[in-house]
């Protein structure tokens, strides 16, 4: 495989310094721009960067380091902008491989990404973080990996089709590349002493990196005792108060704006209404998917976001560069336009509007006139990666039937999984149903639909069912390998021979998204790669996402982005109710219900 050749400081800082004295010539200088500089939070107008061997030698007036091979870029009116990094995210939820993601990301101005793979390795284990790892290595985009830590998210409600332990974080923070440890979703075994997490935080510690968290729980003492136990970040905060309290804590705020998580409105007035200082807040996206990423942008979009709501675009831009670099402890590196940093900047007309119009990244021009400059080496995934749905037996509509435990009765109450639109978590509601012939009915008058989790890892057969409010489909039925985390096949619907269809059909597929109605595929997106990411370019995955969203429309749901909110009903970290293989989960208690409420 090719792959970028990237200098390191150590290797060209005498050449860099040659350069800076003017005893060498730059490779590229870019001129009479205006610089946001991130360690000083100022612009400078009228100043140059010169660049050499990838990286910057020189920020000021450069015209000493022009010779006649150097390359000139006129920033006249342009502001130089450093290269956005992201410091959370999931490239599996962009539905892409981590090059095509690298594609989307780059021509929106993001040079770096933190990602935590954890969704490929709840499906393939380490040997899944290390493909996408070393699929990122190879890249214009600096891939940075935080190794995944709660694989399976939990150790009892559900099971994926591999596992992480201790061991595997010790071996994963010895890769180069490897800055972290990735989201701490279980903060109950942190908080309680779990010996895999507080092995694996520890692990992260001794090897002097992040320790990336997810607490969403509003409760004081226990994201005291979180923080306590080693874990610096968080990226579930959805209130101000919320995000005030961690800050005060000395946490290092990440606030998200994704496509169905929209966060920065409200957290973002720690910044914009209580004024704290803003070294510890970071911006990032979590999960994106394909179309977002062409209609409105990557981390430009997520800085964009903080500008509309107040920041001044000098602060936002730290909150989406310095900072992050700064708590991933890179900043040696990357985050900043100065001496022998890497040379990945922007140049942007508007910092309003935050498009830029040409991206280099180590030093190379790699975005430019609206299209991409370099080209992009080639991953071969191994053929294991493409067979990750194993079904016991073809499904049938019988399948999707739930027993009521209450002979004789007409109707029962059942404990129901609302959905709430634009957000990661959900509401425990109730339901009165029917039962018939001894089964309990779902209700699309009340919007109440059958909803099933289908061991897809191990071939076992193994399915659980519930209920679900708030996606409004009407008929056909959906279904998805993308169920965050465990990744199990999620099947919900109006029609029990449709459940069936998709279900078996979308394991034909080898994994994705489907939407069908009447035994008809409406739409589908292929995801060859361990169910989870699409083999196809970028273009080719936008029109499949643009065709799933008409078809759940035409199924009769309203919300944005349903499928993003449907892949997340099986996540069991995030309160209130959750479907996993294993039954209903009630996030709160961290324990398993029965759906039927007895009376």
């Amino acid at each position: 495989m090719n792959t970028v050749k990237r200098s390191k400081l150590t290797e060209v800082s005498r050449q860099l310094a040659e350069v800076a004295a003017g005893a060498r010539k730059a490779d590229l200088v870019v001129k009479n721009g205006t610089l946001v500089n991130v360690y000083t939070g100022k612009l400078q107008a009228n100043t140059d960067v010169a660049i050499a061997f990838g990286r910057i030698a020189y920020v000021g007036d450069a015209a000493h380091t022009i010779g006649e091979r150097t390359a000139v870029v006129d920033a006249a009116g342009r502001f130089i902008v450093p290269g956005l990094l992201d410091g959370h995210m999931h490239v599996e939820s962009t539905m892409l491989s981590v090059t095509e993601f690298a594609k989307a990301a780059l021509a929106k101005g993001t040079t770096g990404v933190f990602m935590d793979p954890h969704e490929i390795a709840n499906v393939f284990g380490a040997e899944g973080v290390r493909w996408m790892h070393e699929e990122g290595q190879g890249l214009p985009l600096k891939v940075y990996t935080t190794f995944p830590s709660c694989v399976p998210a939990t150790d009892h409600l559900e099971d994926a089709g591999s596992g992480l332990d201790v061991a595997d974080i010790e071996d994963g923070m010895t890769w180069d590349g490897v800055a972290g440890l990735g989201e701490v979703m279980n903060f109950p075994g942190v908080v309680y002493g779990d010996p895999k997490m507080t092995g694996e935080i520890a692990a992260t510690i001794r090897a002097g990196k992040a320790v990336t968290g997810h607490f969403p729980s509003e409760e004081e003492p226990l994201l005291q005792a979180y923080i306590a136990a080693g874990v610096t970040s968080c990226h579930e905060t959805v209130t101000k108060e919320q995000g005030l309290l961690k800050l005060q804590l000395g946490m290092h705020l990440m606030i998200r704006e994704g496509s169905a998580w929209h966060d920065v409105k409200e957290v973002i007035k720690v910044v914009t209404e209580d004024h704290v200082s803003p070294g510890n807040i970071m911006l990032v996206t979590d999960d994106v998917y394909p179309q977002t990423l062409i209609e409105k942008g990557h981390m430009n979009h997520v800085v964009r976001r903080a500008i509309e709501e107040g920041v001044d675009p000098v602060t936002a831009i730290q909150m989406g560069t310095i900072n992050t670099a700064r708590y991933f402890r890179v900043d040696g590196d990357v985050g900043g336009i100065a001496p022998g940093k890497c040379a990945d900047l922007l140049l942007i007309g508007s910092l309003e509007r935050m498009e830029p119009s040409t991206v280099i990244a180590d030093g190379s021009v790699v975005y430019d006139g609206g299209r991409l400059r370099q080209d992009f080496p080639e991953y071969a995934y191994p053929e294991a990666a493409r067979r990750s749905v194993h079904l016991a037996r073809p499904l049938e509509a019988r399948d999707f039937a739930l027993p009521s435990a209450k002979r004789g009765a007409a109707e029962t109450r059942v404990q129901v999984i609302r959905v709430i639109e634009n957000s990661a978590r959900t509401a425990r509601a109730e339901a009165r149903l029917a039962v018939e012939d001894g089964f309990i009915r779902p209700s699309l008058e009340q919007d109440v639909l059958t909803l099933a989790c289908v061991d897809r890892h191990r071939g076992s057969g193994e399915i659980s069912l519930a209920f679900a409010q708030g996606f409004g489909l009407k008929r056909g039925a959906v279904a998805s390998t993308v169920a965050h985390d465990s990744h199990n096949l999620l099947v919900m619907g109006a029609d029990p021979e449709d459940m069936a269809f998709a279900a078996n059909e979308l394991a034909r597929l080898g994994g994705g998204m489907i939407a069908v109605l009447d035994g008809q595929v409406l739409a589908a997106v292929p995801m060859a790669i361990a169910g989870l990411m699409s083999d196809q370019p970028l273009e080719v995955v936008v029109e499949q996402v643009q065709a799933l969203e008409e078809a759940w429309r035409t199924l009769g749901s309203p919300l944005n982005a349903p499928f993003m909110t449907f892949s997340l009903i099986a996540l069991p970290v995030i309160p209130e109710l959750r479907i996993t293989n294993r039954g209903l989960a009630d996030v709160e208690q961290f324990k398993l219900i029965p759906v039927e409420i007895a009376d």
